[in-house]
């Protein structure tokens, strides 16, 4: 990613077998983008990716190693979709660990923040059990991604 690349999203890149990273830069203060990620009245704003029929119908999270995540989603009129986990490892400010515990082939999820030029560079990393769960991935999830943090760079804006 170059120094100059404020509120752009690198496409999901597969990492060995089992991984996939994206990488984007905001123009914001280390700290404000993790509370972004870690205060869930501002996650619930940016999280479910618009133009995909989806919305976070609940979003309970208590950010904190040792702490745990609920996020129930509404899919059409009355199918809904749980994740939960735990969070394995939180600094304030620098990295938010969790696991996606509602599927086997779930993956650990770990989210860098990293002082940049005046801004925050932010690294999403998964790691899958298996090859086939990553590809999975990379087909699915890790398209809307790009899509959720242009949200965040809005709500970042503001």
């Amino acid at each position: 990613m170059r120094e100059h690349d404020v509120n752009e999203t690198e496409a999901a890149q597969a990492i060995g077998d089992c991984e996939l990273a994206i990488r984007r830069r905001f123009a914001a203060a280390p700290s404000r983008v993790f509370g972004a990620w870690s205060d869930p009245a501002q996650f619930r704003q940016w999280w479910a990716p618009e133009g995909f029929g989806i919305t976070l119908l609940a979003c309970e999270m208590d950010v904190r190693s040792g702490g745990s995540y609920r996020l129930v989603y509404g899919m059409g009129q009355a199918d809904t979709l749980t994740f939960h986990g735990t969070y394995p490892d939180v600094v304030a400010g620098e990295r938010i660990v969790w696991t996606n515990a509602e599927d086997p082939e779930g993956a650990i999820t770990t989210v860098t923040f990293a002082d940049a030029a005046g801004g925050t560079l932010v690294t999403y990393h998964e790691r899958y059990p298996t090859r086939a769960a990553r590809d999975e991935a990379l087909e699915t999830s890790a398209m809307a991604l790009p899509g959720q943090l242009d949200q965040l760079a809005a709500l970042l804006a503001v």
